[in-house]
């Protein structure tokens, strides 16, 4: 949550680009085709992409009040998300980013980083992304950058707390 002297914003794309906008940051470019890029790479992540991974792979594993009522369910939630989300990380992997460095193309902004967030959730359950080269290139060069171990910190021991358990993967 973002409470900018009363001003109140909620969803984080949002709170990126707002405070991108308000500080001028080179990471959301000004040019408008850019910038449409830049917010259109951001609502392919938070819809679909996101949707299927965290809330139908992920977190029904994870989190006791996310898994489903019986154990078909369960496993019909996980099938379904495993096959969308395969889906999904092949059109990150081939067509979003293919042979650029950024998701948004050849500079990094906001979206890379928004993108990268998102996608940490599938560390949770130890997803390999070896089938899905560019990803993983990309999702290192995220993970390297020098704000990425200070941010992520207590994610990271959350992630280390689940490293004996053995999840479903895509």
């Amino acid at each position: 949550v973002l409470d900018d002297d009363g001003f109140v914003l909620t969803e984080s794309s949002a709170i990126l680009k707002y405070l991108a906008e308000k500080t001028g940051s080179e990471l959301y470019p000004s040019e408008l085709q850019a910038r449409a890029r830049v917010n259109e790479v951001m609502d392919w992540f938070n819809t679909g992409f996101y949707r299927e991974l965290a809330y139908h792979v992920v977190y029904p594993q994870v989190f006791p009040h996310h898994k489903r009522p019986d154990d078909a369910v369960q496993q019909g939630t996980l099938d379904w998300g495993v096959k969308q989300s395969g889906f999904f990380l092949d059109v990150l992997d081939r067509h979003i980013l293919g042979d650029r460095p950024f998701v948004a193309g050849d500079d990094k902004t906001i979206a890379d980083h928004f993108g990268a967030a998102l996608l940490s959730s599938a560390r949770l359950i130890g997803q390999p992304f070896d089938a899905y080269p560019n990803v993983a290139r990309w999702f290192a060069a995220m993970r390297a950058l020098p704000c990425w171990a200070e941010v992520n910190q207590v994610f990271d021991g959350f992630v280390g707390s689940l490293s004996e358990r053995r999840f479903v993967c895509v």
